[in-house]
């Protein structure tokens, strides 16, 4: 199973080429399933519907209850942000979770869970996208403390490990990346234990999602840094959700136009099954 997470950075910049250039990773990684941050809807139109359709795959998507803020630097009170879910497979469950905020400074965060019927096994997935503010790991923390409940309460029933995506804007040592892990502290789950994919790639591979390389991000003269993320549960009998391979992907210009101000990650997590065409290895493109 090919799984993807990427912030796809709302309407900003130049975003209809942007779009198109989206559409183009996703058309040649081929992703199974992806978690979608920074996602836009305006009226009838969705941006994620629109990716399903172009790639053939079900959709749904959570708005944040607290748009002002995006909407404010957009200059645009009619357009809505959230987060959303492709899957080449039915989605037969959802639920979503509002996520804490500091006092005050509430800008909706969210987290959103779908089940997905893959062949073999049903997949609880999951996708958020936590506070962005350099400071505040102490929110963040609050956050993961509240996906990691939902997790839990959405996890059950499958022996499919649980595979949470998204923008964390946080780095990967910090207190609230280890306490979402549960394995360098105390989980914030007792028992709950969600392993950094990151850690099966190639010591060498490129890993920074918000990358100073990016214009976009350059333009902010940021840090380079690995703050967008694909954890999995242990695997379940006979390795079923083992990762077995990671990398970013949309990492660079398509036809001279960055796709997002984030990288991607996918992430190929095996099948149980070594009859089912799934558990094959899947190169990239």
């Amino acid at each position: 199973m090919r799984v993807l997470t990427w912030n796809v950075w709302w309407r900003f910049g130049s975003w209809e080429q942007r779009q198109k250039a989206i559409l183009t990773v996703l058309r040649d990684l081929q992703p199974d399933v992806i978690g979608l941050q920074e996602v836009w809807a305006r009226g009838g139109e969705n941006f994620a519907q629109w990716l399903a359709e172009e790639l053939g795959m079900q959709w749904t998507w959570a708005a944040s209850h607290a748009p002002e803020r995006w909407q404010r630097r957009l200059g645009d009170s009619t357009v809505d942000f959230g987060n959303a879910v492709l899957s080449r497979w039915p989605i037969v469950d959802r639920a979503v979770t509002r996520l804490p905020a500091a006092e005050g400074n509430d800008d909706g965060r969210l987290a959103l869970h779908a089940r997905l019927a893959a062949p073999t096994h049903e997949v609880p997935f999951f996708t958020t996208h936590l506070t962005s503010e350099i400071h505040a790991s102490a929110v963040r923390c609050e956050q993961v403390a509240a996906l990691g409940e939902f997790i839990a309460a959405h996890r059950g029933g499958t022996l499919f490990p649980p595979v949470v995506t998204g923008d964390f804007n946080a780095w990967p040592d910090s207190d609230e990346i280890r306490l979402l892990g549960g394995y360098k502290t105390a989980p914030a789950v007792p028992g709950q234990v969600l392993v950094d994919a990151w850690e099966y790639a190639a010591p060498s591979a490129p890993s920074a999602t918000w990358d100073a390389a990016n214009p976009y991000v350059a333009a902010a003269g940021a840090l380079s840094v690995r703050i967008d993320y694909i954890h999995v549960g242990p695997p379940g009998p006979g390795g079923l959700g083992r990762v077995r391979s990671i990398h970013r992907a949309g990492d660079g210009p398509v036809d001279g136009i960055w796709p997002s101000d984030h990288a991607a990650v996918i992430v190929d997590l095996a099948d149980a099954d070594p009859g089912n065409h799934w558990a094959e290895p899947r190169h990239s493109q």
